[in-house]
């Protein structure tokens, strides 16, 4: 039996990545202030922070497989304490970005380190069961993010935003050291990565995957890169944006549950995925409805963005390797590779485009013709 203590430890190295990224969102119109930079420049850090994120991923995958996954996270979030630290002290923009860059790449342990360690421990439907679980836990990760960033923004400025990051991955490692196991019972020796990845490129149902999760992603992540400046047009207070965290929080805990609910009636994870897709699609709606009457009632519908996060996300990643056992931390991180390269992709074009509803609207539709044209093929 997992100790409670463990899978405390495991929820919040799965929040961390979401969490720390969130925190930084009310920052962004503050270094666009700080640095003189436009609203598209400043929105370009966190697209950026995904492609790195992305590298950081097949990295950390590859250490999970040769060194172990408890080295691998202490070693991750070492990095992303350096890259905070760094960022405090940028004189210009391109050193930010820099920082930035590292942090992305010791950030990345969060996500492939612990989804290998629950994938070690958890097998079959009590892994889709522990990611609904774990889904649940990750709902928190946005009002946790926004409501703190808000706070410190309005307090210490970006500056102190990326003390508190610091402060947070350190403490993390620290609680590593006392209570993180090693869950790789034999070390393996170095996975033959481009053979591994030659074969996933080969698998439609990855790519397809791939391209979900990125979708689902990309919906949550521009709310975060692309509504501050809203705010910031429609002259709320950033303590707004930073409540709107409680919406979001709703809609993601609403969404596990109903995922949970659902999975205990044993319907079809890719009928989840369709259910998802369409109640983003109606978010979208409503949101472009709200912001064409200028309205910061938007935040409202956004509740039914993360819904279909909540409801999509454990059902891609439970599933996603289960013909992949004898190199989970290679293959996880190549999945990773693809489908944040494709979120990075995503979150550049969104941060030109400056237009939070077109780019829902538009994922949102995308991911639910994906996943039909998958449901057919299985």
């Amino acid at each position: 039996m997992l100790k409670k203590s463990i899978f405390c430890l495991l929820a919040v190295l799965m929040m961390f990545p979401q969490v720390v990224e969130t925190i930084y969102s009310p920052a962004l119109p503050h270094i666009a202030y700080g640095f003189h930079i436009s609203a598209e420049k400043a929105s370009q850090t966190i697209s950026l922070y995904f492609i790195a994120f992305a590298l950081g991923i097949v990295f950390w995958g590859q250490m999970c497989d040769i060194l172990g996954r408890r080295n691998s996270i202490l070693g991750g979030l070492l990095i992303y304490a350096i890259g905070s630290i760094a960022a405090i002290f940028c004189s210009t923009f391109d050193d930010l970005i820099i920082a930035r860059i590292l942090s992305a790449f010791g950030a990345a342990v969060g996500s492939i380190g612990t989804q290998t360690m629950i994938r070690d421990i958890f097998k079959a439907k009590e892994l889709v069961k522990i990611f609904s679980v774990i889904g649940i836990l990750l709902a928190l990760s946005p009002v946790l993010g926004m409501v703190l960033g808000a706070f410190i923004t309005t307090g210490w400025g970006y500056q102190g935003v990326f003390l508190g990051l610091a402060l947070f991955s350190i403490i993390l490692m620290c609680w590593c050291v006392v209570d993180l196991p090693e869950t790789l019972i034999k070390k393996s020796k170095k996975v033959p990565i481009c053979h591994t990845f030659i074969i996933l490129l080969k698998d439609g149902d990855i790519w397809k995957t791939a391209f979900l999760v990125a979708l689902f992603n990309m919906n949550l992540f521009a709310y975060y890169q692309l509504s501050p400046f809203y705010f910031q047009r429609l002259e709320a207070s950033l303590w707004l944006f930073g409540l709107s965290g409680l919406c979001l929080t709703f809609g993601s805990v609403l969404g596990a549950l109903l995922n949970k609910s659902l999975l205990n009636k044993d319907i079809n994870p890719h009928i989840l995925v369709s259910i998802a897709a369409l109640i983003a699609i109606l978010g979208s709606v409503l949101i472009c409805i709200s912001l064409a009457i200028k309205s910061w009632l938007f935040i409202f519908p956004a509740l039914l963005i993360m819904v279909a996060y909540g409801l999509a996300i454990p059902n891609l990643l439970a599933t996603a390797l289960k013909h992949y056992p004898e190199c989970l931390g290679t293959a996880g991180a190549l999945l990773g590779l693809m489908y944040y390269l494709l979120l990075g992709g995503g979150l550049i074009l969104a941060g030109w485009v400056q237009n939070l509803s077109a780019v829902l609207l538009i994922c949102s539709v995308a991911a639910l013709c994906i996943n039909l044209f998958r449901h057919r093929e299985v």
